[in-house]
């Protein structure tokens, strides 16, 4: 599950931190551009020592820096994190998007309500926190069984 609660052990506030699944570690990224580099220069091997490798040989370069620069743009734009505070008063939920800005909202626990749009909002199963005359999304970036649980999660928590 990408999203984790801890409770701080000297006060009573709980926090959320959420992020995309990353599903392609660096290791595996190495290695995925490695294997489609061998994988693309063994058809290759035949034509050592010809003038048709220099024909090709920049298509496959250009096919394998076509495939790191693209895995390496889906990376940078995971990069998103959403952190919920739920203290006695309030709740808090801080937004980072991939290219470092931070939204912030902030309303009286009590007041907060959490709604699922189950068809209506821009994915499945839509969860947004409302309260101080605004409603923001949160966790958007999840998968729709995810979304679920943490509806659920999200409801339990605010009940406290």
């Amino acid at each position: 599950m990408p999203y984790k609660w801890t409770t701080a052990p000297e006060s009573s506030a709980q926090e959320m931190r959420l992020w995309p699944h990353q599903s392609l570690p660096a290791k595996g990224f190495a290695a995925f551009i490695l294997t489609t580099f061998t994988l693309i220069l063994i058809p290759t091997m035949t034509l050592l020592g010809t003038i048709l490798l220099w024909g090709i040989l920049p298509f496959a370069m250009l096919a394998v820096a076509g495939m790191y620069f693209a895995l390496q743009s889906n990376h940078k734009s995971r990069q998103i994190e959403e952190v919920l505070t739920l203290d006695n008063d309030t709740a808090r939920l801080i937004h980072t998007t991939p290219k470092g800005e931070v939204k912030e909202w902030e309303c009286n626990r009590y007041w907060t309500t959490v709604t699922k749009y189950e068809k209506d909002g821009p994915v499945p199963q839509y969860v947004t926190l409302r309260g101080e005359g605004r409603e923001v999304e949160i966790g958007a970036f999840l998968s729709e069984e995810e979304r679920i649980e943490l509806f659920d999660d999200l409801q339990r928590s605010l009940k406290r």
